[in-house]
């Protein structure tokens, strides 16, 4: 019996979430007698290689597709070529703007965002300048996670929100940004980030100035527990990349067994710091895999 082929879409190369993913999907289709492939553009996020590629799987006649969309709006086109060739999506991280999906694994990015902002406000005690570092613009997630933020400061009355900036989810362009936050005329008291590669990418240069200004983030990636366990990121919620493509890998080998898969599975809201990070430390491919029992119910 032929073993299925599973397409598995992630964004870039170089955040640590997407190689989470890409992870979970290689371990999870492995226990299960799949096979995945994987397409990634060359150019992080880019929106045309990422077409390309869907146009490459789609001609590799893969049985399925686990994708999180490169840009919320510019791939549509292409997902919609997906449909018409009657290949099922498993639609993971990003929720797609567009096209007919099977099932969508994802987290509340209101919920993460506002919850590990909260932490940081009141690290605070509900007073001070913070400023936010957020992922890529037009990206579902960010739009979410920058909401979440909003409405915290909101609810801190003497928390006040200094500077938004764009770190594109990527820990080179948050180092890139850093000195627009430290050269303001009132230096932020904390710094929230979309991501923990963003919010890695702030302490690089916080460390390097020598200043120590407490930062959160979100995804609880390896380096991020490290920096935790070291004091330097205050706290990150779990936003669980490798646990997502899992259960989309999951899903989508059930799929075409023949079972019935539900249209949303969303991970609960964690959020990680020095008290429980323990439990996170560990490598990607040492982290358990998920049950689907345990999010999935008959």
């Amino acid at each position: 019996m032929t073993k299925p082929l599973v397409a598995v879409f992630t964004k870039n190369r170089i955040n640590p979430a997407y190689v989470a993913a890409r992870s979970g999907a290689d371990r999870t289709a492995e226990r299960l007698g799949a096979v995945t492939r994987h397409y990634v553009p060359q150019t992080p996020d880019d929106a045309d290689e990422q077409v390309a590629l869907v146009h490459a799987a789609l001609a590799d006649k893969v049985d399925a597709f686990v994708f999180t969309p490169a840009h919320a709006t510019a791939v549509n086109g292409a997902v919609r070529e997906i449909n018409a060739a009657g290949v099922p999506i498993f639609n993971i991280i990003n929720r797609m703007t567009e096209g007919d999906t099977v099932c969508f694994a994802g987290s509340d990015d209101f919920r993460l965002a506002f919850e590990v902002a909260d932490h940081l406000c009141r690290f605070l005690d509900g007073r001070g300048g913070v400023a936010v570092v957020e992922g890529t613009p037009s990206a579902v997630t960010n739009r979410e996670r920058v909401r979440g933020f909003r409405e915290v400061i909101k609810k801190h009355v003497n928390i006040q929100l200094l500077k938004i900036v764009s770190g594109a989810y990527l820990r080179p362009v948050a180092r890139a940004v850093a000195p627009e936050l430290l050269a303001l005329p009132v230096r932020p008291d904390g710094i929230i980030c979309a991501n923990d590669d963003m919010a890695l990418g702030i302490i690089d240069v916080l460390t390097g100035a020598g200043l120590r200004i407490p930062v959160v983030g979100v995804n609880a990636v390896p380096d991020a527990i490290a920096a935790i366990k070291q004091g330097t990121l205050l706290a990150t919620a779990d936003f669980d990349a490798m646990k997502l493509a899992c259960i989309a890998t999951e899903a989508a080998v059930r799929y075409l067994r023949g079972e019935t898969i539900p249209r949303e599975i969303l991970l609960p809201v964690q959020i990680v710091d020095r008290a429980n990070c323990a439990a996170w430390d560990k490598p990607i491919e040492a982290r358990e895999l998920p049950k689907w029992e345990n999010f999935v119910t008959a």
